[in-house]
């Protein structure tokens, strides 16, 4: 892969900002949740590649931090006049098994036919959450609170491998 699987500080920017102007119009504007479904979904989408550790999915993951860590780091020069290259401690979603990962391609399929459906301030809102939730991945503290996730979709497709076999039916 030609991404990087560390998040400077720059890159924590970039999702910061990104989090904030998705946050902000939902506490200003009642709190209503389904102002957040659009980036909730994206979200998920993002945690889900972060999992995943090669495809398309885990190639999106790592330049997810890549990009980041560039636009973030030159926002910050730009803005304050300080670096921010200064790398984070690294963490990592591992353990997804063969049939977590058909929850996953499920979960992002879903999501994509979401943003296609979507109008464009809910496209925006999806990319957003995307980026949001893969970047986030890539610190020990996000990775480490989700940890238990892989294991929870693996169990969720060992379930439905087994449903779809007849285990306990016949």
């Amino acid at each position: 892969m030609t991404g990087t699987t560390t998040l400077t500080l720059g890159g924590l920017l970039l999702a910061l900002i990104i989090l904030t102007c998705n946050l902000y119009p939902w506490y200003r504007g009642g709190r209503e949740m389904s102002k957040l479904a659009s980036f909730g979904k994206g979200s998920a989408a993002g945690v889900c590649a972060a999992m995943c550790p090669g495809g398309i999915l885990g190639w999106a993951h790592s330049r997810s931090g890549t990009v980041g860590n560039g636009i973030g780091e030159r926002t910050s020069q730009a803005t304050t006049g300080t670096t921010s290259t200064q790398g984070l401690t690294t963490g990592q979603l591992v353990g997804l098994g063969t049939t977590g990962a058909v929850i996953v391609v499920i979960t992002v399929l879903l999501v994509g036919l979401a943003y296609k459906e979507a109008g464009r301030k809910d496209k925006r809102r999806i990319l957003g959450g995307a980026y949001v939730g893969s970047t986030l991945c890539l610190t020990a503290g996000v990775a480490g609170i989700l940890s238990w996730l892989p294991a929870a979709l693996n169990s969720t497709g060992d379930g439905i491998v087994a449903f779809v076999q007849g285990a306990g039916i016949l």
